[in-house]
């Protein structure tokens, strides 16, 4: 015998559910808010990547990329491929250094994450990385490469290091994987 409180939730799933039609492109209402969060791709070796972080830049409203060392830059038709044309919206720039620039955004108050597994990173879900970010002040996000990760010297001039925390057998996931979830986290709270 069903309660009446599970007939009435049912009738209400229901009730949402004819309501529940997949949108299409044309159905988004583009915005033009963006986050203090500026990425720093450095010596990523794909240019698929590439293009994935142009649409993760794109879609949580990332303020600016950067592409340094050996990243692809544009132009390149595997970048635009993946990216699906979001390189128009995100402003970008390559740049061959990026200690130069880390070091630039650190002195104007930028807070400096680094985006890897090192003996002294913290999750990215800890209180003292929620803490560091309550603080209101612009974040840079450090990306390394696939192969390597972040390199000692973007290490050494990082604040702060997080990591996410793995729960199965792998000790990392793909590196726009990791940043999707590294930028939501951030934007989130900001």
């Amino acid at each position: 015998m069903r309660s009446s409180g599970v007939i009435v939730r049912h009738m209400q799933q229901n009730f949402y559910m004819q309501k529940n039609i997949q949108l299409t492109h044309s159905d988004h209402q583009a915005g033009n808010n963006k986050f203090p969060l500026i990425i720093i791709a450095n010596d990523l070796n794909s240019p698929l990547n590439v293009g994935s972080l142009f649409r993760l830049c794109d879609a949580l409203g990332i303020k600016k990329l950067y592409l340094c060392g050996d990243t692809p830059a544009l132009p390149s038709a595997k970048i635009n491929k993946t990216s699906r044309s979001t390189e128009k919206y995100v402003d970008y720039e390559y740049q061959p250094g990026a200690e130069a620039i880390v070091s630039k955004l650190k002195s104007t108050g930028s807070l400096v994450v680094s985006l890897e597994i090192t003996s002294s990173s913290i999750a990215i879900s800890s209180e003292e990385f929620n803490a560091a970010l309550k603080n209101k002040q612009p974040v840079c996000l450090i990306l390394g490469s696939e192969n390597s990760g972040v390199s000692k010297s973007l290490l050494s001039l990082s604040d702060i290091t997080v990591h996410i925390p793995m729960y199965g057998s792998n000790s990392s996931m793909n590196v726009i994987s990791a940043a999707s979830i590294a930028c939501f986290e951030i934007t989130r709270q900001m």
